[in-house]
């Protein structure tokens, strides 16, 4: 090919082999022109079949080049390389076992020149893998930093404009196997742009874990090592923000993320003794040496809890904590249904439950403390605050392609009282879909409901026990209550309309209907 295209895909592989095949496939199904874009491979050094392959695909295909590299061992070298070869306007990072929906270019571009953006993300959805999910409620054709969850977004799998990153000279960092290099390209390109534009009404990347965990980075990482990169990272975001709100909001990312999650729950649990009692360290170096107070000041009860552990060198307590944090569950109830032609109504309640017995809040002085099986001070389990950031969610995910959509849910966070001073929480909701019109109308195949629940330092998955067949797009649904040995098509209730009724009944006691 020759003079500018619109978009330039960079692939990074190594040994990617079969693996290929579908991020390929993907690739030569795209709605947009293959006049209009070109790929690039570039092959980190492999040593299977997969320049074999590669040379075949640009042998047919004039639009794909392939690179070759003496082998790095990550993928930012080869990221680079196809960077410097790149000619397209906008310029498309995808690892090689991930995939691109039909019209992912066309719409993304589409998007991106609409909006002037210098970066497009375009909706992600995974595969074995999480993805930032709020990022993606609704479009933001101008999202910033303070204002949007972008922050929870830091792979690189996103649209970028060719002559921003000339400008800024965005480049990955080029030492071998530099962890957490996607972060230290992406949050100075955030810091960098004019306009960064969210589409979020069309799924546009596929995040996958490769069966073989063959994926390039993934490895166990070494603390010293990773937490180095890490705080090379927070040295990004000082250097381009003040003291305040901001920065704060950033760092805390990086806090929640890299750090506490790695100290909670299985994660924990499940990993060497030596090795947790190194990243407890390197965890520990960080807070005390770049975040500011307010950082974790800010964290629901439990992320608190964490911090104080590892930061007291608790680490007996940390593990203690992790035991009983893994058995945390989400629990919901389906307590009515009805479907009307294609709209489905729903009410739901849900709960936080360790075990088989619910969360348990204790009141102590006119404050809610959170109950642990750990000794800390009462500031660390104060959650006074964190009933009023409860929220209940029902997402529709597709059961074979995986695309996720918020459901509009109209919700209130109850106490009930228990023993004594104590009470638990309970979500009670109400959600009406309607399936002709989910997904642009694309609802051909299976769907599954999943409440989540989010609360106290937890955001936790549980699915409705609803069976949900479209035969075709745009069709009425086919719902079987899985609660039942058989059931029919449409649930027997009495009076067409009698659950959507009580679901505006709900709205109404639920005075500002929260959604």
């Amino acid at each position: 090919m020759t003079g500018e295209v619109k978009v330039s895909v960079v692939v990074p592989t190594y040994n990617s082999g079969g693996h290929l095949q579908q991020l390929i496939d993907s690739l030569l199904r795209q709605s947009m022109p293959a006049t209009d874009f070109e790929i690039i491979f570039a092959d980190d050094g492999s040593t299977d079949d997969t320049p074999a392959r590669l040379a075949a695909l640009a042998a047919a295909h004039p639009n794909v080049e392939v690179l070759r590299c003496p082998h790095s061992g990550w993928p930012s070298r080869p990221r680079n390389l196809a960077l410097a070869r790149a000619r397209g306007e906008y310029v498309q990072f995808v690892d090689d076992d991930d995939w691109l929906a039909e019209e992912a270019l066309e719409r993304l571009y589409g998007y991106a020149v609409t909006n002037g953006a210098d970066i497009a993300i375009g909706k992600m959805t995974g595969h074995g893998r999480s993805v930032p999910r709020d990022l993606f409620r609704v479009n933001r054709p101008d999202a910033r930093l303070a204002n949007s969850p972008l922050i929870g977004s830091l792979t690189c799998h996103k649209m970028f404009r060719r002559a921003f990153l000339l400008e800024h000279d965005l480049r990955f960092p080029d030492e071998h196997r530099k962890r957490l290099e996607d972060h230290h390209f992406v949050i100075r390109a955030y810091l960098l742009s004019r306009r960064t534009s969210v589409l979020s009404d069309y799924t546009c990347y596929h995040h996958a874990r490769r069966p073989d965990g063959g994926n390039l980075t993934a490895t166990r990482m070494e603390p010293a090592g990773y937490y180095g990169s890490l705080r090379e990272v927070l040295d990004i975001v000082d250097a381009h923000t003040e003291p305040g709100p901001l920065r704060d909001k950033l760092h805390r990312r990086w806090l929640r993320t890299e750090m506490i999650r790695r100290l909670r729950g299985n994660r924990l649990r499940n990993a060497p003794r030596d090795w947790v009692d190194q990243v407890a360290a390197e965890v520990r170096k960080t807070i005390q040496e770049r975040f500011a107070p307010t950082v974790a000041g800010q964290l629901p009860a439990v992320e608190r809890t964490v911090v104080g552990l590892v930061t007291e060198g608790r680490v007996e307590d940390l593990l203690r904590l992790a035991e009983w944090d893994a058995g945390i569950r989400a629990r919901t109830r389906l307590k009515a249904y009805e479907l009307t032609g294609s709209t489905l109504t729903v009410l739901l309640n849900s709960q936080l439950r360790s075990g088989e017995e619910p969360l348990t809040i204790r009141q102590v002085d006119g404050r809610d403390r959170l109950v642990l099986p750990v000794e800390v001070p009462d500031e660390w389990v104060d959650c006074t605050e964190d009933l009023g950031r409860a929220r209940l969610d029902v997402v529709a995910q597709h059961a074979t392609g995986h695309e996720e959509f918020f459901l509009p849910v109209h919700f209130e966070v109850d106490r009930e009282a228990g023993a004594a001073d104590e009470f638990q929480v309970r979500y009670r909701g109400a959600v009406t879909v309607d399936f002709a019109g989910l997904n642009g109308g694309r609802t051909q195949g299976g769907w599954i409901l999943k409440a989540r629940v989010t609360g106290y330092g937890w955001s936790l998955d549980t699915k409705l026990p609803l069976e949900i067949t479209c035969p075709a797009d745009g069709a009425r649904p086919v719902v079987v209550d899985k609660r039942k040995k058989k059931a029919p098509a449409a649930p027997p209730q009495p009076g067409p309309g009698r659950l959507r009724r009580m679901a505006g009944s709900v709205r109404r006691q639920l005075g500002l209907a929260r959604t």
